[in-house]
């Protein structure tokens, strides 16, 4: 496919630029360049074909199915895109005065107020940018919590060893030593290890429930007990939440802090780099350190910004937060209400059994009730694990199996993650049971094509846009130019 510069035309106009309603001035010799700059010059009909062009070689949520396990890749409502761009929000200045946004300001507040109610705690802050970044948000407040009880010393965080990597990640990034605690054959937290570790010098113990394996860990209540009773707080990450919503809440089983990434539980657009959200909430003893400013109701009925917190941990973000992606969550929370909520964890939970279901016999399911395999009826949550050793055993490794699903039209799922030779698949509430039985028997048609002939699976993808790379040469000596 060429590009843009290769399709320019000289004198070729795409738009007309209004005339300028300000003076001319001169241009200081200095500051001007030699000659033009060489931009392409494309006409409009061109330009829109080729940007269409582009999209259409791009895997998309929208124009394929993303399982990617601990992602959760759902479809984006286009309806709250529109209500993100509607005027009255999307031109409002982040310097506004309060008393003239008073309609966002109510938005936001009773955002807070949702996401208290489905976490189940007192308050929230809406300013971390992504769930790491609110995962660092929540540990500076939890140590600035023990500072002000006088308990400095506390500086060791628990995690599993199935935790997401941004855990020890933020840890380091707070100054915090992490100790990691082992997972039983069955993928839960192993209690004994867990009370092993536990100590004065312990601030907090970083939990995933549903855990990474997708299961929900039983014990949680049990858990929240011994860390309780250690002095210590039970911090949630609330990256599965979109298996609980409605049925359980974070508060009610023991958890002290924790964060939401709401583009997993409320489908906003995948941050990527570029803006996300991640909401903390927190026991009221925790309020009193969160992030200004915070909107509040004043008793009038009026909304403001209250920067008068003198434990707050300070500003995480500038303003209020990532006020289009924290729109998008508020319409998404509207348009569901708390039966729609709980019905997208129960469709979540039933779409990844289904699908485990489906190709248990081939792909096995290392967690189950003791870590036999294959797992026979014990449920995951809104997804599954699979280390198909039986496929594996012919020759093709986990990655062919990933290339081959891309020539079969499926982005793949995570590979290689919690544990070796995996394939993590989360088929999210927002697919079809057609499109679940189309990706089961992709999954089972390459268990047969190993079976027969492992050549196509080791040279695919053959029919994507981009052949199979050297990963190797690519990572080490990659061609950083472009190259007709």
């Amino acid at each position: 496919m060429q590009l843009l510069f290769e399709i320019s035309t000289p004198g070729a106009r795409g738009t007309e630029l209004p005339g300028s309603d300000v003076p001319e001035a001169p241009l200081e010799a200095a500051f001007a360049a030699p000659a033009p700059p060489p931009l392409p010059e494309v006409g409009y009909l061109d330009l829109v074909r080729h940007c269409t062009r582009l999209a259409q070689r791009n895997f998309s949520v929208d124009a394929n199915f993303y399982p990617l396990g601990s992602c959760t890749m759902k479809a984006n409502p286009k309806v709250n895109e529109w209500a993100s761009s509607l005027p009255g929000f999307a031109n409002l200045h982040p310097l506004q005065d309060a008393t003239d946004c008073q309609g966002t300001l109510e938005l936001l507040y009773h955002l807070r107020l949702f996401l208290a109610e489905i976490a189940g705690l007192d308050e929230v802050s809406l300013q971390p940018c992504a769930g790491a970044h609110g995962e660092w948000t929540s540990l500076k407040v939890i140590r600035a919590y023990f500072r002000d009880i006088g308990q400095a010393q506390r500086r060791i965080v628990l995690a599993p060893d199935t935790a997401h990597g941004t855990n020890p990640a933020s840890c380091a990034m707070c100054g915090a030593s992490v100790v990691t605690i082992k997972s039983l054959s069955n993928g839960l937290t192993d209690l004994d290890d867990l009370k092993r570790n536990l100590s004065d010098e312990v601030a907090a113990v970083m939990v995933t429930n549903p855990n990474t394996v997708g299961k929900f860990d039983a014990h949680i209540a049990e858990m929240a007990k011994l860390i309780h009773e250690a002095g210590a707080m039970l911090y949630l990450d609330g990256a599965n939440m979109n298996a609980i919503l409605g049925i359980t809440r974070p508060g009610d089983f023991g958890a002290d802090i924790m964060h939401f990434n709401t583009h997993k539980t409320f489908s906003t657009p995948h941050g990527c780099g570029g803006p996300g959200a991640g909401p903390i909430a927190v026991r009221k003893e925790l309020a009193p350190y969160l992030p200004v400013p915070q909107v509040v109701k004043l008793p009038d009925g009026r909304y403001a910004l209250d920067a008068d917190r003198p434990k707050s941990i300070g500003k995480v973000r500038s303003f209020s937060g990532q006020f289009g992606v924290l729109l998008r969550a508020y319409a998404y929370i509207r348009a569901c209400g708390p039966d729609g909520l709980r019905n997208v964890s129960e469709t979540a939970i039933l779409s990844a059994n289904y699908l485990a279901q489906r190709v248990k016999h081939i792909y096995a399911l290392p967690f189950g009730p003791k870590g036999e395999l294959p797992m026979a009826n014990d449920p995951c949550a809104h997804e599954f694990i699979t280390v198909p050793q039986a496929i594996i055993d012919t020759g093709v490794t986990i990655m062919d199996l990933a290339k081959g699903l891309i020539d079969r039209g499926f982005h793949p799922p995570t590979v290689h993650f919690p544990v070796p030779n995996c394939l993590m698949v989360e088929p999210t509430e927002t697919e079809s049971l057609a499109t679940l039985n189309d990706f089961a028997d992709a999954l089972l048609e390459m268990a047969e094509q190993a079976r027969r002939d492992v050549a196509p699976l080791k040279n695919a993808p053959s029919r994507a846009v981009v052949r199979r790379l050297d990963e190797v040469q690519a990572a080490r000596k990659p061609t950083l130019t472009y190259q007709r």
